[in-house]
């Protein structure tokens, strides 16, 4: 596919996934310790964590125990179901904290289609958003695909990440086909992605 360069972004999510810093740290030596077996030393591979705002947020974040993408975004998620209650204090705390939040795959998010005020709420407290490129084809479904590409007409997104979690996904990010209007919105945000994290 031609990416060489990674940076993984584990969940952090209550009992569901109960990662840690120190879990998902012990696994990336594990990682780069086959890849330089299987002579793949020329790909980079770093970890982050993407963060549930849930009931355990506010108090990992309080104890330093998050795993920010180099140590200055805090990649963070909700419910597809509902919006998480304490989202605008959790905001608070995540920049008082010293972090710029980045909200993971905002098109994803059913309950925010149409909703435009909250979103300018959202964008008014910082927070960036970052595009799930598989949302750019038809793999999460018609609607998904038309907010997307509504929040890159409107520039209400900074980063682009591929959210691949199974070679299934990987299949599906290679076949998606895009108008040029839409491919060139998009390789400015590659553009800045790369050149904010690498």
């Amino acid at each position: 596919f031609g990416v060489t360069h990674f940076i993984t972004t584990p969940h952090i999510m209550g009992d569901y996934y109960p990662n840690t810093p120190e879990t998902i740290r012990s696994s990336l030596l594990k990682l780069k310790s086959e890849l330089i077996r299987r002579e793949l030393d020329h790909i980079t591979i770093e970890a982050a964590a993407e963060h549930m705002i849930d009931d355990n947020f506010e108090g990992i974040l309080e104890n330093r125990e998050v795993l920010p993408i180099r140590s200055s975004h805090l990649l963070i998620e909700m419910s597809y179901l509902q919006a998480s209650l304490n989202f605008e204090s959790a905001i608070e705390e995540i920049t008082n904290s010293g972090f710029f939040p980045i909200l993971a795959h905002p098109e994803r998010y059913r309950y925010l289609h149409g909703k435009r005020k909250l979103l300018r709420t959202y964008k008014n407290k910082n927070v960036l958003f970052q595009l799930n490129l598989l949302s750019l084809g038809q793999y999460y479904g018609k609607d998904i695909q038309k907010y997307a590409i509504y929040l890159l007409d409107s520039n209400m997104i900074e980063y682009v990440g591929s959210d691949v979690h199974s070679i299934k996904q990987l299949k599906a990010l290679k076949e998606i086909s895009l108008p040029n209007s839409v491919y060139n919105e998009l390789a400015s945000l590659v553009q800045n992605t790369i050149s904010t994290f690498y």
